[in-house]
C-alpha cells in the first residue's frame, strides 16, 4: 500500500471515528429522553410483582409516569421540529445535464478515476470556491425546478450531493485546470456515501436548521415559547457536537485530498495559482465594476465574461503574470456549457442579489447592462446623478451660485468656491458631507424593495422566491467624507466631458474611468482630496488647466 493510500485510509478512519462520536451524542440525548419512561416501567413492574408496595410508592410511580409522559412529549416535539427544519441551502444556479453534457461527462469521468460515486447534479455559484452540498431535505417543488435530463438523477435525491462550482473558474480556467481543481472536491463524495458520516452530517444539519428556525421572526406568542425551547435544546447539542463535527470534516477533506493526488496532481499545483488569480480578479470586478452599476439600478449581465477581461488586463499590466495570458489559446472550461451566455446572465443576477440585495428579476429600475453600454448607462449616469445630488445639497445649505447672470446653471466653480479656503473638511465641507450622507441614506430607504417584485415563471432563480437573499455586502458603508470625495470627483468628470471633450470609460480593474484623448486619467483622486480635506484648490486647478476643463461653463446634470 502506497503512502497516499495509507494517508487516505487514516483520514477516512479518523472521520468515521468522529462520526461515531457524533452519533453517540445523539444516542445519549435519546437515552436521556427515554430514561424517565424506563424508570416508570421498572417501578410499575416492581409493583405488579409485589415489590415496592404501599401508598408512598404508588405516588412515586404515578409521579414518575407523569414526568415520563411530559419528557416524551417534549422529546417528540424537539425531534419533529429538528426533522422538519430545513437546513440552509446555498443560493446557486442549477445546471441541468442537457445544458452541460460535456461538464457532466467530465465530472463523471473524474469520479470514475477517483473510484467514488458521482455527484447527483451540478450548480454554479458567484464565488471563487467549489464544494459538495447535500440537499436530501429539499421539497418536491425544488425537485421539479431542478429536474435533470431523462435517466439522470435530479438534485436532492439520495444518489449523491450536488457539486457546486464557482462560476469564475469556468470562464477563466482551461478544461484541464478545472478538472484538476475539482478532483479533491469530487473525491469527497466517497465520504458522503459512508452511512455513519452521512448520518452524522444529517444530525448536525438538522440541529443547525432547528436553531435557525427558532430564531425566525414573526412567530406568534403560542409558537414562540416552544420554538425557543427547541432552539435551546438544539444549541445545547450543537455545542457538544461542534468539535467532533469540525474534526470530522477536516478528516474528510484530508482523505479526499489524498485520494485526489492520483489525478492530475502536477497540473493541480499550477491550477491553484489560477484559483488565486481568479479570486483577485473577481473581487476587483465586483467591488470596482459591478457595485457602481448595482447602485445605479443596473446589473452587468456578463460578469463571468468580464472577469476574463479583467484578468487578461491584469496579466498585461503585471509582469509576474506574463505567462497567464498564453493560456487563453486553450479551450476554456465554459465551453463545457451548451449556452454559457445564459448561464453567465443567471449567475450575474444571483451575484447582484447576494452582494447588493437586488430584485429577483429585471424591471424599470433594475435592468441588465452589457459591457458595451456600461460607460454610457452606468459611468455617465453615475457621475451626473452624483453631481445633481451635490448641487441639491448645496441648494439646501443656501450656497449661492457661482454665476450671478444665470443662477440656475450648475457649474464646477460653485463647488470649488464653496470648498476652497481655510478649514476644508472642518468648515463648509463638513456640512456638505453630512448633507450628502443624509441624502444618500434617504434615497436608499426610498428605493424599490426587492420584496415587492415577483419573479417570472421561468426565472432560474425562482427557487429563492421574490424576497431578498442573504446579503453579503462587498463594502462597509461609506463615510460622509468618502461620499463627498466621490461626488466632487463626479462633478469634475461631468465638467471634463461637457467642456473638454473627455468621455466616460470602463477600466476592467478599477471600474468607472475618465478618458481624455482616449487615455485613462487616473490622477484625479489626489487633487480632489486636497480640495475636500484641506480646502486647497490649487492642485485641482492645475489638473483642470492641463485637461482644458472650464469651471465656469454649465454642466448637464441629468
Amino acid at each position: 500500500m502506497s503512502g497516499i493510500d495509507v494517508g487516505e485510509e487514516l483520514g477516512t478512519r479518523a472521520a468515521q471515528a468522529r462520526a461515531l462520536a457524533l452519533l453517540r451524542i445523539r444516542g445519549r440525548a435519546l437515552a436521556v429522553a427515554i430514561l424517565p419512561a424506563a424508570v416508570a416501567v421498572v417501578l410499575f413492574a416492581a409493583g405488579a410483582q409485589g415489590h415496592l408496595s404501599g401508598p408512598v410508592w404508588d405516588v412515586v410511580r404515578w409521579a414518575v409516569l407523569g414526568v415520563a409522559v411530559v419528557v416524551l412529549l417534549v422529546s417528540v416535539l424537539v425531534a419533529v421540529s429538528v426533522a422538519r427544519a430545513r437546513p440552509a441551502v446555498s443560493p446557486t444556479v442549477p445546471v441541468p445535464e442537457e445544458g452541460a453534457p460535456d461538464l457532466y461527462r467530465l465530472v463523471r469521468d473524474l469520479a470514475d478515476r477517483l473510484d467514488v460515486p458521482a455527484p447527483s447534479a451540478v450548480a454554479l455559484t458567484p464565488d471563487c470556491d467549489s464544494w459538495l452540498e447535500d440537499r436530501t431535505h429539499r421539497t418536491h417543488r425544488t425537485h421539479r425546478a431542478h429536474r435533470a435530463a431523462p435517466g439522470a438523477s435530479p438534485a436532492g435525491q439520495d444518489s449523491g450531493p450536488v457539486l457546486v462550482i464557482g462560476s469564475p473558474f469556468l470562464w477563466w480556467m482551461r478544461v484541464a485546470e478545472l478538472r484538476a481543481v475539482l478532483a479533491p472536491v469530487v473525491a469527497g463524495t466517497g465520504a458522503s456515501a459512508h452511512p455513519d458520516i452521512a448520518a452524522a452530517r444529517r444530525f448536525v444539519r438538522g440541529l443547525d436548521a432547528a436553531v435557525a428556525d427558532s430564531a425566525t421572526p414573526g412567530r406568534g406568542a403560542v409558537r414562540r415559547a416552544p420554538g425557543a425551547f427547541v432552539g435551546w435544546v438544539a444549541r445545547l447539542l450543537l455545542r457538544a457536537c461542534r468539535g467532533h463535527a469540525a474534526e470530522m470534516e477536516r478528516c474528510v477533506a484530508t482523505a479526499a485530498s489524498m485520494r485526489a493526488q492520483t489525478v492530475d496532481y502536477g497540473l493541480r499545483i499550477a491550477a491553484q495559482e489560477q484559483v488565486g488569480l481568479a479570486y483577485a480578479g473577481w473581487d476587483r470586478l465586483l467591488t470596482r465594476v459591478a457595485l457602481p452599476a448595482w447602485r445605479m439600478g443596473r446589473w452587468p449581465s456578463r460578469l463571468d465574461a468580464g472577469v476574463v477581461s479583467a484578468l487578461t488586463e491584469l496579466s498585461r499590466r503585471d509582469r509576474l503574470a506574463d505567462g497567464f495570458a498564453s493560456r487563453l489559446g486553450e479551450r476554456p472550461a465554459c465551453d463545457l456549457l451548451e449556452e454559457p451566455g445564459t448561464a453567465d446572465e443567471a449567475v450575474s443576477l444571483l451575484a447582484a442579489r447576494l452582494f447588493h440585495g437586488g430584485p429577483a428579476e429585471s424591471g424599470p429600475d433594475w435592468a441588465p447592462v452589457d459591457w458595451q453600454q456600461y460607460p454610457d448607462e452606468v459611468v455617465d449616469r453615475k457621475w451626473r446623478a452624483e453631481a445633481a445630488r451635490l448641487h441639491r445639497v448645496l441648494d439646501t445649505l443656501g450656497v449661492p451660485p457661482a454665476s450671478a447672470t444665470d443662477p440656475a446653471v450648475p457649474t464646477l466653480a460653485r463647488v470649488m468656491e464653496h470648498l476652497a479656503g481655510p478649514g476644508g473638511q472642518g468648515g463648509p465641507g463638513e456640512a456638505l458631507a453630512a448633507g450628502i450622507d443624509a441624502a444618500v441614506a434617504r434615497e436608499e430607504v426610498e428605493a424599490p424593495s426587492a420584496r415587492h417584485q415577483q419573479p417570472a415563471d421561468d426565472d432560474p432563480l425562482d427557487l429563492w422566491g421574490p424576497g431578498p437573499l442573504p446579503l453579503f455586502p462587498l463594502q462597509p458603508p461609506r463615510t460622509g467624507t468618502e461620499l463627498l470625495v466621490d461626488h466632487v470627483a463626479a462633478m469634475v468628470c461631468c465638467a471634463a466631458v461637457d467642456t473638454a471633450g473627455a468621455a466616460p470609460g470602463l477600466d476592467w480593474l478599477d471600474g468607472p474611468a475618465l478618458l481624455v484623448d482616449g487615455e485613462r486619467r487616473s490622477d484625479l483622486a489626489t487633487p480632489v482630496l486636497s480640495l475636500v480635506e484641506d480646502g486647497d484648490p490649487d492642485p485641482l486647478r492645475s489638473w483642470l488647466a492641463e485637461v482644458g476643463v472650464r469651471t465656469d461653463k454649465p454642466v448637464r446634470l441629468v
